[in-house]
């Protein structure tokens, strides 16, 4: 799909190259799939020649914590800022602009991240400014875990539900009522039969 065809004209630019999208940017946003691909996309910027020097990087992929220390190591051994910004949520609260976000870095850089989070991307912001960068990735994973746990329970349930004749729809009611929020999506979309019918899992969009 072109995804520039899905914007509002005259609000987006394809570059041809990482660098060359760099270039013509003062504040660049990244979130990539695992810790090779960021590494490998920075290090291609920081070799290519061109200049990052005062501009600001906000990363927020999902990696490790030691990752995240080694991005803000490389960029900022080149001039250039960063923040990072790992986020909470399912691509369809991207898209609602529901995501929680987790900022660390110099407060200073920090601050000129904070206008594009709450409010534009995300419900609420979760400010660690001046802590050490590893620092939100690590409650990413951290808080991914309650969430594995979270959806591993769920299965559990429904699964006993199905087996022993309560029934899924009447678990969901009890989910519905007493778990708002993250359980209650997650339970209707296991009855609802999301993942089985999707194509490809939510992040490989």
């Amino acid at each position: 799909m072109d995804l520039q065809a899905t914007l509002p004209v005259n609000k987006s630019t394809v570059a041809g190259s990482i660098p060359a999208a760099v270039t013509g940017a003062d504040i660049i946003f990244t979130c990539l799939g695992d810790d090779a691909a960021m590494m490998e996309t920075v290090d291609t910027i920081c070799k290519s020649g061109t200049s990052i020097a005062n501009k600001l990087f906000v990363d927020c992929s999902t990696v490790h914590s030691d990752t995240t220390d080694q991005l803000a190591a490389m960029l900022s051994s080149h001039g250039a800022e960063f923040v990072g910004c790992p986020v909470f949520g399912a691509p369809a609260m991207a898209d609602a602009g529901q995501l929680v976000c987790v900022l660390v870095g110099a407060r200073p850089s920090v601050k000129k991240v904070l206008p594009f989070c709450k409010g534009v991307m995300g419900r609420a912001n979760i400010d660690y400014s001046d802590q050490p960068c590893g620092r939100a990735t690590l409650l990413k994973v951290i808080g991914n875990s309650f969430i594995l746990n979270m959806v591993e329970t769920l299965s559990e349930g429904h699964t006993i539900a199905e087996k022993s004749g309560l029934g899924n729809d009447n678990l969901h009611q009890v989910i519905e009522a007493m778990f708002l929020g993250p359980p209650t999506a997650y339970s209707g979309r296991m009855i609802g039969g999301d993942y089985y019918r999707r194509a490809e899992p939510l992040f490989g969009s």
